[in-house]
């Protein structure tokens, strides 16, 4: 079950990311990509953590 979270959240993680390289790019908006990427990381770390204190 943990294998399947670790891929989700990697998954989820790399389009966060993704998009945040776009937004930076195109938009110039880079306190927005910064945040998304800070976001990323959360919800890359955050599945696990919770699945092992639950």
């Amino acid at each position: 079950m943990i294998f399947v979270i670790a891929i989700i959240s990697i998954y989820i993680a790399f389009q966060a990311i993704s998009y945040s390289i776009y937004e930076i790019k195109t938009n110039n908006n880079k306190l927005a990509g910064i945040c998304i990427i800070v976001l990323s990381i959360i919800a890359l770390i955050a599945p696990t953590v919770l699945f092992y204190i639950r």
